[in-house]
C-alpha cells in the first residue's frame, strides 16, 4: 500500500533547493493533491534512492509561487504542475525546459499535447484531461416527450416547456461573477461560432454572433432555479442529484461521478453526460486541463523527466482514474474495459476532449477573463443590457490586450 502522508512546505520565505537524491514537485491541493501524493509515493517505491519533496496550494497561490520563483531564476523546483491557461506565458518567457523526444511522443490526446507546444518543441505535458460537458436527464425528457437537445435553441424550448409545468427548473447553471460564470457562458460563445479574443489577438465579443449567444444565456435565466446569479458548482450539483434541474449547462469530470451515487443522487442513471450544443458550426467543449512541466532552472532534469514519463504512463493513468476521478490524457483509457464500467460517460467524454477548444492563448488570460466575468453578471443580473455589456467589455479587453 503507498504511504498517503502528504508533505507541505511553506513556499515564501523558505528555500526549496533540493539535496543529493531529492526532486522538488510543486502542485495542485485537494483532490490532484492527493493523485499527486500517490504519484510521488509508486515512484519513490520503485526508485528508492530519490525522495520526493511535494508542495502543494490551492490555485492561485501556486500560480504565484511558480511565477515568483521562476522570474528570480531559481532552482526551488524540478517538476511544476501548470493549468493550461498559464502555460502560453510559462513558454514564451522561457521558463520550461523542452520534453525530450520519448515524452513528446507518447500518444496522448492531441488536442491536450498541442496545449504544452511552442515553436515546434514540447515544454509540457497534458496531466489532467478536464473538459467542460452537457448534462441532460433523458428520464425527464421522456416525461415531456422531447428530443435529445443538440442545439442551443433546442435546449431553450426543452427547458421552456418544463420550466413550465413548475416541477423542476429546466436548466441551471454557474451564474457567480468571475471564472464561473465565464466558463459557463463560453460553450455558448464558441457554439455560435463567436469568440472573446480572434485569430489576430484582437477583442471579438462586440459581433451580432456573440450578442445572439449572450442574449440566449440570459434568457436561459428564466428557465433556472432562483438565485442562479450566484450559483457556482456546488449549487449546481446539487440541483442535479436532487433532480431539481433537467439540464447543466456546463459539469465538469469531477462533478458527474456522483450522479450515479445513490447514497447522494436522486437521479442515478437518469442523465446524460455529452459534448455541449451548438448552434452553427460544431460542439466546442471548453478545455481545462492541468499539465506537468520542468522549469528550465532546475538541475535535475534527467530525474524530472523520468517522473513525467511515469506519471503519464498508461499504468498509473488508468490508477488515478480509478482510484481518485483523474480524468485521463490518454484516448486508449476512455475505451477501458475497467473505466468505462465505472464511468459510462467516458466515450462520450473522448469525444469532447478531442474536439475540445482552449481558453485564448495569451499571457494575460486571467485579467481578460475578470473583465468579461463582471460585464457578464452586470448582464445576468439585469444591470445592463446585453449589447453593452458586450460593447464595454470588448473596450476594456482591448486595453489589456495593448498594454
Amino acid at each position: 500500500m503507498f504511504n498517503k502522508t502528504l508533505v507541505s512546505l511553506a513556499l515564501l520565505g523558505m528555500s526549496c533547493a533540493s539535496q543529493a537524491g531529492e526532486l522538488v514537485v510543486a502542485g495542485r491541493d485537494s483532490s490532484y493533491g492527493k493523485a499527486l501524493q500517490f504519484v510521488a509515493d509508486a515512484y519513490q517505491q520503485q526508485h528508492p534512492g530519490t525522495r520526493i519533496t511535494l508542495i502543494q496550494q490551492p490555485g492561485k497561490g501556486l500560480y504565484d509561487s511558480l511565477a515568483l520563483s521562476m522570474r528570480a531564476k531559481n532552482d526551488h523546483y524540478d517538476v511544476v504542475m501548470l493549468d493550461d491557461t498559464w502555460a502560453p506565458e510559462f513558454m514564451q518567457k522561457g521558463w520550461l525546459a523542452p520534453l525530450p523526444s520519448s515524452l513528446a511522443s507518447q500518444p496522448f490526446i492531441l488536442s491536450l499535447a498541442a496545449l504544452g507546444q511552442q515553436g515546434g518543441h514540447d515544454y509540457a505535458m497534458p496531466m489532467v484531461g478536464n473538459v467542460a460537458l452537457f448534462a441532460w436527464n433523458k428520464a425527464v425528457f421522456d416525461q415531456y416527450q422531447l428530443a435529445a437537445p443538440t442545439s442551443w435553441q433546442a435546449v431553450k424550448q426543452a427547458a421552456d416547456r418544463i420550466q413550465a409545468e413548475q416541477q423542476l427548473s429546466g436548466v441551471v447553471f454557474r451564474g457567480v461573477k468571475g471564472n464561473p460564470v465565464v466558463t459557463g457562458f463560453l460553450p455558448l460563445l464558441w457554439g455560435y461560432g463567436a469568440d472573446v479574443i480572434d485569430a489576430n489577438g484582437h477583442a471579438a465579443l462586440d459581433t451580432p454572433q456573440a450578442r445572439q449567444a449572450l442574449e440566449m444565456f440570459l434568457s436561459l435565466k428564466a428557465d433556472a432555479p432562483k438565485g442562479v446569479d450566484v450559483y457556482n458548482a456546488d449549487e449546481v450539483r446539487d440541483a442535479m442529484q436532487k433532480r431539481a434541474a433537467a439540464m447543466a449547462l456546463e459539469v465538469w469530470p469531477a462533478w458527474v461521478p456522483d450522479l450515479d451515487n445513490p447514497a447522494v443522487s436522486q437521479v442515478v442513471h437518469e442523465m446524460e453526460i455529452v459534448t455541449p450544443p451548438s448552434q452553427t458550426g460544431q460542439s466546442s467543449p471548453m478545455l481545462g486541463i492541468w499539465q506537468l512541466a520542468i522549469p528550465a532552472t532546475s538541475q535535475r532534469k534527467a530525474e524530472a523527466e523520468a517522473f513525467l514519463a511515469f506519471a503519464g504512463s498508461e499504468a498509473m493513468q488508468k490508477a488515478l482514474a480509478l482510484q481518485f476521478g483523474i480524468p485521463p490524457t490518454r484516448a486508449s483509457l476512455y475505451q477501458d474495459a475497467d473505466l468505462v464500467a465505472k464511468y459510462r460517460w467516458y466515450p462520450a467524454q473522448l469525444t469532447a476532449l478531442e474536439n475540445g477548444k482552449a481558453r485564448p492563448r495569451i499571457q494575460n488570460w486571467a485579467e481578460v477573463e475578470s473583465i468579461l466575468g463582471d460585464y457578464l453578471q452586470l448582464a445576468l443580473t439585469g444591470q445592463m443590457p446585453a449589447e453593452q455589456a458586450l460593447q464595454q467589455a470588448q473596450q476594456r479587453i482591448s486595453r489589456v490586450l495593448k498594454s
